[in-house]
């Protein structure tokens, strides 16, 4: 990846991405959290969430090839998920958590 590839996928991350390290990292230890996502033990989302946080904590310039592949997979993931929005208020919804691992809260303005 190209340092202008690097810096279109950090920026895009950044618009995906609308919560802050703490609000994920506290969010990440709710049972709501963890009460998404298919498989046994700690689902896909849960994971990318703990990655996200590392993200948001790592210095741009300490930033691995790894870490800006998984910018543009969360990238891709808060834009698909964000497409299929169910109608109603989804405040307490399983779409809404899911994203929330992903880093994005759709009711955050």
């Amino acid at each position: 990846m190209n340092d202008e590839e690097r810096r279109r996928a950090k920026d895009d991350f950044g618009q995906a991405v609308n919560m802050t390290a703490k609000e994920l990292g506290d969010w990440l230890e709710t049972d709501e959290s963890k009460s998404v996502g298919e498989g046994a033990g700690e689902s896909k989302g849960h994971r990318s969430g703990r990655w996200i946080v590392d993200i948001l904590c790592t210095p741009s310039g300490d930033l691995e090839q790894g870490d800006y592949e998984h910018m543009r997979e969360v990238t891709g993931y808060v834009r698909r998920h964000l497409a299929q929005q169910p109608s109603g208020d989804v405040s307490r919804t399983r779409w809404r958590y899911s994203l929330m691992n992903w880093g994005h809260d759709p009711l955050k303005r």
